[in-house]
């Protein structure tokens, strides 16, 4: 605790304030992205620090690329103009299914019998903690967001796949062993589209990052006209944020195929509405970045197939830290993580 002076009244003794000391201890979040990491230091107060973005990591699931991802965390701490004894808590996501409470991943990385969080603390030389990269975003949103104000919200997160956070009643929600939110591998359709998870027919085959990649090039190869037609003739691969910048450069193919997305994503998130009955519907991810042309398609779909006494109380709006909220969310996970098991908002 620190003296802030005092606090002046009229009458007797002026009492002396007090607060956290910023400096006392230090945070890191990392966010783990298909094509790069995002890193931030927090202070004890939750105030960012210092972080990178973009650093160039393949993410794949092998031992090398766990020992690649630890080596960025180890240069990012070296480069801190802190005292790095002061770090108390790193919180890594990472997508899939997760366990917070154990620290196992089942997803990636889980080649050893010890949980990643240990596995990470001997390699980094820090305490470590996991948790799943939508639920990092979500509380990210909750604690300095758009969620900032609502104690019922679902986060959506509109990326290569489709992942969902709920915080109810003012606490994250994370089911039985950690692993709630797997909205994308709900099963929708009756294609014949095998969903990256080994089932036919999840949500995510239709209404996601990875299902506007493949329709895209489906598309182009039957004579459809992008600005990635020449990288598409050429196979070269096609990365979700190309087609987010094309989409925002007015690609009218790219524009097309996310509005399909968002009609999708609104159906199913009309199911959420006359579930839960939340108070904001809060959308991030890659996909995000394309504003309305995922957000209007998406309300309207919403609108239409949601009951309207139930969603008329629904806000419905992008992310506020848009790709920072992973990274943002990992810093107040790993600070939340010190004091108790639990996220909390306290402090």
């Amino acid at each position: 605790m620190s003296e802030y002076g005092k606090l002046e009244r009229s009458g007797g003794r002026n009492p002396s304030l007090y607060g956290l000391n910023p400096e006392s201890g230090y945070f890191i979040g990392v966010d783990i992205k298909r094509s790069s990491l995002n890193i931030g230091l927090v202070n004890f107060n939750g105030e960012m620090v210092d972080a990178q973005v973009n650093i160039p990591y393949i993410f794949e699931n092998s031992m090398a690329g766990l020992t690649a991802l630890c080596e960025h965390i180890k240069k990012f701490i070296e480069n801190l103009e802190i005292d790095c004894s002061k770090i108390l808590n790193i919180c890594v996501n990472v997508s899939g299914r997760v366990n917070p409470d154990s620290g196992y991943s089942y997803s990636w990385f889980n080649f050893s019998e010890d949980p990643l969080s240990q596995v990470m603390s001997e390699m980094i030389g820090y305490p470590v903690c996991v948790d799943n990269d939508t639920r990092a975003m979500t509380y990210g949103e909750f604690m300095k967001g758009k969620a900032k104000s609502y104690k019922n919200v679902l986060f959506v997160n509109a990326s290569w796949g489709i992942g969902l956070g709920m915080i109810l009643d003012g606490k994250i929600y994370l089911g039985k062993s950690g692993f709630a939110g797997e909205f994308g591998h709900i099963h929708f359709y009756d294609n014949q589209v095998i969903c990256h998870c080994g089932k036919k027919g999840c949500l995510e085959t239709e209404a996601s990052g990875q299902a506007v990649c493949r329709k895209l090039i489906e598309r182009v190869k039957k004579g459809e006209i992008s600005v990635l037609s020449e990288d598409i003739k050429a196979g070269k691969d096609i990365s979700l944020e190309k087609i987010v910048e094309s989409a925002n450069n007015e690609d009218i193919l790219c524009i097309e195929l996310i509005e399909e997305v968002g009609i999708e994503l609104g159906k199913a998130i009309a199911g959420l509405i006359n579930i839960f009955n939340p108070e904001a519907i809060v959308v991030g991810g890659m996909l995000s970045m394309t504003g309305d042309y995922l957000i209007q398609p998406m309300k309207t779909a919403i609108r239409k197939y949601s009951l309207n006494l139930v969603n008329k109380d629904t806000i419905v709006c992008a992310s506020s830290l848009k790709g920072k909220a992973g990274m943002i969310g990992a810093c107040m996970i790993a600070r939340s993580r010190l004091f108790e098991d639990s996220y909390s908002s306290v402090f």
